[in-house]
């Protein structure tokens, strides 16, 4: 016997598929004109474009030296010393650094990439280290002045449990020869929330 379901599940199939189906009406999308090409081209160029934002990214290149001290309870612990490089990954787009050293008397190494993307609008950071196995991402922007950069990102603290905390990172422009990194646990509350900063001096 045919089951009196049959048709109903072959009339819903036909009009499932008749929906996806484009009407004989319809016409397929036509290529853009050579001349509409072009103006969509020159509308990308703010997008896709190293602007002034990129420049920042300049202030970092070279060999720098550094020491790094941990902040607990208001207490710093003694400077651990390191040396990096930065240079550009892609010409005036993305620079990278990578870094050794030591930290809490531990070898380490890391290495971070950084640029601006013209449509956030913001500058973009990853980070990765031999500390552990996370890659950390953060975005922000310039203060008013041009001189602080500061970025906000998440991190898992896998000591405490804690996923997703935030944090922000801050790289001051003293000169074009020193360069201090700081790194926040906001968590912490609204004051006393440093807990790394590294001093990099331009190496001679």
């Amino acid at each position: 016997m045919t089951s009196p379901l049959l048709p109903a599940f072959l009339i819903g199939a036909l009009c499932a598929t008749a929906a996806i189906l484009p009407s004989p009406q319809e016409e397929p999308p036509k290529m853009p004109s050579p001349q509409d090409m072009a103006a969509m081209m020159e509308k990308a160029k703010k997008f896709t474009q190293p602007g002034d934002a990129h420049k920042l990214l300049e202030k970092m290149l070279g060999k720098w030296d550094y020491e790094m001290r941990m902040f607990m309870g208001g207490q710093s612990t003694p400077p651990e010393k390191g040396t990096s490089e930065t240079t550009w990954l892609m010409d005036g787009r993305w620079i990278r650094t990578s870094w050794s050293g030591t930290m809490m008397r531990m070898p380490t190494q890391g290495f971070m990439l950084m640029g601006y993307d013209n449509f956030k609008m913001s500058y973009v950071v990853t980070m990765v280290s031999s500390m552990d196995t996370a890659m950390n991402h953060a975005e922000g922007d310039l203060t008013q002045d041009g001189k602080t950069l500061i970025v906000y990102g998440t991190l898992d603290e896998y000591l405490t449990g804690e996923h997703d905390k935030m944090v922000k990172y801050v790289w001051r422009f003293e000169s074009a020869d020193r360069v201090v990194f700081e790194v926040h646990d906001l968590p912490i509350g609204e004051a006393g929330t440093k807990v790394v900063e590294v001093a990099y001096t331009r190496a001679k």
